[in-house]
C-alpha cells in the first residue's frame, strides 16, 4: 500500500493525467513529493486525535492524507475548483476530511471554525504559495482567531525574516510583527527537489506558536510606528519617522525616542519588539 501514498510522484502523475489537470503559475502550485518531509510537517505541528486541522491550499492531498491519518478532523480550503474532483477521489477513504472550495482571505474564518471544527482550538497546516503567504499570515494572526499554532511552508527567505532578531539584515517589520503575535521558529528545511513542479527556490516550514496574553497596546498604532520605521531602512529612526507624513514635529518625535530610551540616530533594525511597543504608548497622537 506504500507505493499508494499521495506523495508517491508516479501515483501523483497518474492521477494529474487522468484529470487533465495542468499547474497554475498564477496559484503558485507545487505539490509535496516526499514522504519524508509529509510526515516531519505533521509530527513537528504535534497532530493527534484530539486535533483539529485548518489545511490552506491542500492541492492534490499529499499532506491532507497525512493529516486525516492522525487528526480528528481535517477542514482544507482549495481555491482551485479544477482540482476538487481530485480531492473528492484521493482523499475518499478518510471520512475525517472536509474540503471547502475559496479564497481563504475571503472566507470568514472565525466561522468555520465554529461550524466545522468544534470551535477550536485548532491548528493551521499549510504549504503555501509564496505569492500569498504575507497576506495569509496577517489574516490568521490578526483576527484573534482560536488557533493554537501556524505551521507551514514557506520561502526560505521569508522563513528568516519571520524568525530574524534586532540587528540582522532580515529584521524588518515581519519580524516585528510575527514576534509580537507568536514564539516563531523553522523546523524543518526543504530543498527544492521534493516539489513536483520543482520551483527555483528552496522552502522552510516555521511553526508559529500563538502567544496567550498579548500586550494591551493600541496595534494599530503600534504597527504603523513599525511599518513607518522601516519604510527607509537606510536612514535613521527619526528621519524615517519624521519623512513618513505623520505630520508631527521632529522635536516632538525625538522626544518620545528619546523616552524610549531609543538613540534617535540609530536605525529600525536596532530597535526590538519591546522598545518599539514602548514608542508606541508615547509616541504623539497619528494622523493617518
Amino acid at each position: 500500500m506504500e507505493n499508494k501514498r499521495l506523495y508517491s510522484p508516479t501515483h501523483i502523475k497518474d492521477i494529474l493525467d487522468r484529470y487533465g489537470f495542468k499547474f497554475s503559475k498564477s496559484l503558485g502550485q507545487n505539490f509535496l513529493i516526499d514522504g519524508n518531509i509529509v510526515r516531519k510537517i505533521v509530527e513537528e505541528a504535534a497532530i493527534n486525535k484530539d486535533t483539529y486541522v485548518l489545511e490552506i491550499g491542500p492541492g492534490i492531498g499529499t499532506l491532507t492524507e497525512e493529516l486525516a491519518l492522525n487528526a480528528k478532523k481535517v477542514l482544507a480550503v482549495e481555491l482551485d475548483k479544477s482540482l476538487l474532483p481530485i480531492l473528492e477521489e484521493s482523499l475518499q477513504a478518510y471520512n475525517n476530511v472536509e474540503i471547502i472550495n475559496g479564497d481563504i482571505l475571503e472566507i470568514d474564518i472565525n466561522k468555520i471554525i465554529e461550524e466545522k471544527l468544534n470551535g477550536g482550538p485548532i491548528k493551521v497546516v499549510a504549504n503555501l504559495p509564496y505569492y500569498v503567504t504575507t497576506p495569509i499570515i496577517g489574516k490568521l494572526l490578526e483576527e484573534d482567531l482560536n488557533i493554537e499554532s501556524i505551521n507551514v511552508m514557506v520561502q526560505k527567505e521569508v522563513a528568516e525574516r519571520m524568525i530574524a532578531q534586532p540587528g540582522s539584515k532580515n529584521y524588518g517589520s515581519l519580524s516585528v510583527f510575527v514576534s509580537f503575535y507568536t514564539d516563531a521558529k523553522i523546523v524543518i528545511k526543504v530543498p527544492n527537489t521534493v516539489f513536483m513542479p520543482k520551483p527555483k527556490i528552496d522552502s522552510a516550514v516555521i511553526k508559529l506558536e500563538i502567544k496567550k496574553d498579548l500586550p494591551d497596546i493600541d496595534r494599530e498604532k503600534f504597527f504603523k510606528i513599525v511599518k513607518a520605521g522601516f519604510s527607509k531602512r537606510r536612514k535613521t529612526i527619526i528621519n524615517s519617522l519624521s519623512s513618513y507624513g505623520f505630520d508631527i514635529e521632529k522635536d516632538l518625535i525625538r522626544k518620545a525616542l528619546e523616552e524610549s530610551k531609543i538613540d534617535p540616530q540609530t536605525r529600525a533594525e536596532n530597535i526590538s519588539v519591546e522598545e518599539f511597543m514602548k514608542l508606541s504608548t508615547v509616541f504623539p497622537p497619528l494622523n493617518i
